[in-house]
């Protein structure tokens, strides 16, 4: 398996490229559990933890793809340093608006900026490994890479956020990943002879609604599902940590469901598969929708840890196998907006999580709040199942929208892309 992943840092610039954006994706893992964490310490209330949470998923759900065509158009560093200085900026503010109880309409509004400042980092790497690889094994590797850091970003997250909130200040829970966004922006954006070239025009030839395809929404609206199981989860896991006694055991519940997820993303990018893409995608979806249910049974933190561990084995492969259909649909000119949409669908998912956990463990005890993410994966496998029409005509579709804004020259053959 090393050897495999190994392959992809022969290519120039890779390893400092992947790094950076590991550091400066971190706060993904880190931001959504230190607002919990802060809100529900100062006022007693997850709902309204959730509901803060939710805002500024809600916001980067809105403004995070216009933020990525931007950057597919000018290209990364232009736009994502300005960016990420405003972002920062609204998390700093939101942590002192929450601490020295400025008024409430504040916490939103400043959650909201904070939420809408935060670039797609994940898809800006992603398309840089597409730019510097032509192979598709390697590209499909390098996704595979790519989505286990995700997972180690959340092994480490939770668990860090948790620390930092009750060992040190619910303060310095915000104040560490800003500082990791800062940091490992600038060096991200600071590695230019890997950005891709800016686009220009032909983004804007790309328009967004060509998105709107049977694949795209298929893939978007599992994406949809599997956000709302962690959006809820997130708030769930600290909820029954407390009334266990044990607050700061959430980020290692957090970190369990994130290290299945982990091992099962390496394994799938070094396996070889003689079924399509669409077909893993379907398939993993089913697999989720078994293990999610699984949850249900968590009677305390241990057995909580373990089937979390367990239904994470379904995530990443899922994640993998339907970035791959996106990265596929779309020219290079609109992957970075592309790969965003798919991002953009697991934040609009995270908001309804958090909102529905809060309110369901505030009033229903913590247990009833793992009834949304298990019913939200049962959802995700039916989506799939009921998806699998259009994802026979990935190639079709992709070939018809590239060409009807004149981005390729001459039609993919199909199987390339349904397989």
């Amino acid at each position: 398996m090393l050897k495999s992943y190994a392959a992809l840092f022969r290519t120039p610039g890779s390893i400092r490229f992947s790094s950076a954006g590991f550091v400066a994706r971190m706060p993904i893992a880190q931001m959504s559990i230190a607002a919990v964490l802060l809100i529900s310490t100062e006022t007693g209330s997850y709902a309204l933890a959730g509901q803060v949470a939710a805002t500024a998923a809600l916001a980067g759900a809105v403004v995070m793809p216009q933020t990525a065509r931007l950057v597919d158009r000018y290209g990364q560093a232009r736009i994502v340093r300005p960016i990420i200085t405003i972002g920062a900026t609204a998390w700093l503010l939101l942590a002192s608006a929450v601490t020295f109880a400025w008024p409430m309409w504040t916490w939103f509004a400043f959650a909201a900026l904070g939420g809408a400042m935060g670039p797609s980092v994940g898809a800006m790497v992603r398309a840089r490994w597409v730019h510097a690889l032509d192979d598709s094994t390697l590209q499909h590797r390098a996704f595979s890479w790519e989505s286990s850091l995700d997972e180690v970003i959340f092994v480490i997250g939770p668990p860090l956020a948790t620390f930092l909130a009750t060992g040190i200040s619910t303060y310095a829970a915000i104040v560490v990943p800003v500082a990791l966004l800062l940091v490992g922006g600038w060096l991200f954006t600071a590695q230019r002879a890997t950005e891709p070239p800016p686009s220009g025009r032909d983004a804007a030839r790309f328009p967004s609604r060509r998105f709107l395809t049977g694949t795209f929404v298929s893939v978007a609206l599992v994406y949809v599902c599997c956000g709302v199981a962690f959006g809820a989860i997130d708030v769930v896991a600290v909820a029954l940590a407390e009334e266990a006694g044990h607050k700061s055991a959430a980020g290692i519940i957090l970190a369990a469901f994130a290290a299945g997820s982990l091992l099962a993303g390496l394994t799938f990018g070094v396996l070889t598969f003689k079924r399509s893409v669409g077909a893993q995608f379907v398939t993993f979806a089913c697999l989720f929708a078994v293990l999610g249910p699984l949850m249900l049974l968590s009677a305390n933190l241990p057995l909580a840890g373990i089937l979390l561990f367990v239904g994470g084995a379904a995530i990443a492969p899922l994640l993998i196998s339907g970035i791959t259909l996106i990265q596929r649909l779309v020219p290079p000119a609109a992957l970075t907006e592309a790969l965003t949409w798919s991002t953009t669908s697991l934040v609009i998912g995270i908001t309804i999580g958090a909102s529905g956990a809060g309110s369901i463990v505030d009033a229903h005890g913590a247990r009833m709040g793992f009834w949304l993410p298990a019913s939200v994966a049962v959802l995700a496998g039916l989506l799939a199942v009921i998806s699998i029409p259009r994802l026979r005509f990935t190639a079709v579709t992709r070939t018809a929208d590239a060409l009807a804004v004149g981005l390729v020259d001459a039609p993919v053959p199909a199987a390339s892309h349904t397989e």
